[in-house]
């Protein structure tokens, strides 16, 4: 009886892993979510704009809590909450380290967020191994969980700022170092994110 229950639980195990083939888990926002040079989200705001990020452990996607943006982007400012490395916030990075990515096996970033229906825009930044930043917007026009997923060949290179250091070929070059959420103005409200995966479609 052990036996016959053991061969049922790893053909289980196995059918389990298999669901997952060619996904890797990047971020899941499980542990302590903090600002600052000691933080592990790098987030901030500007000209007017104000952006907080904590966890949110009473709307989530799995596991035990998600990432909840609250924001208020005004004409003229900006936003953004990041993760991945070379960031202000020292503990921001992945569960896995850019560098030891095969990036060749995926062709997508996607993440799931929790929409209200509230029409604002969003825009999903990555920078890439140059520091050029490069743009996928995102509409809620949802509501609850959704899987958004975003193909590296639909990233545009942003036109209305670049670091002043960045290798600016409007191309994506791999390894990526950082993703990025930046609520458009004018809006106000509240944003949840969770599960950011590299996929392949």
């Amino acid at each position: 009886m052990k036996k016959i229950f053991f061969i049922l639980f790893l053909s289980l195990a196995t059918s389990v892993c298999a669901g997952d083939k060619g996904s890797l888990l990047l971020d899941d926002f499980q542990g302590a979510i903090s600002g600052g040079p000691e933080g592990t989200v790098d987030f901030g705001a500007g000209n007017g704009s104000s952006i907080e990020a904590t966890a949110a452990t009473d709307i989530k996607h799995s596991g035990k809590q998600s990432l909840k943006v609250i924001y208020d982007a005004v004409s003229g400012g900006y936003m953004y909450v990041a993760r991945g490395s070379a960031l202000d916030a020292r503990n921001a990075g992945w569960l896995a380290k850019p560098e030891t990515i095969e990036w060749k096996n995926y062709s997508a970033i996607s993440f799931y967020m929790y929409g209200s229906d509230s029409k604002a825009q969003v825009a999903f930044d990555l920078k890439d191994k140059g520091g050029e930043m490069l743009r996928f917007m995102v509409s809620d026009d949802f509501k609850g969980w959704k899987q958004v997923v975003c193909l590296f060949k639909d990233f545009v290179a942003r036109s209305d700022w670049q670091p002043q250091n960045a290798e600016k070929n409007g191309t994506l070059d791999f390894p990526l170092q950082s993703y990025q959420f930046e609520p458009l103005p004018e809006a106000k409200g509240m944003l949840y994110f969770a599960q950011v995966e590299l996929v392949k479609q």
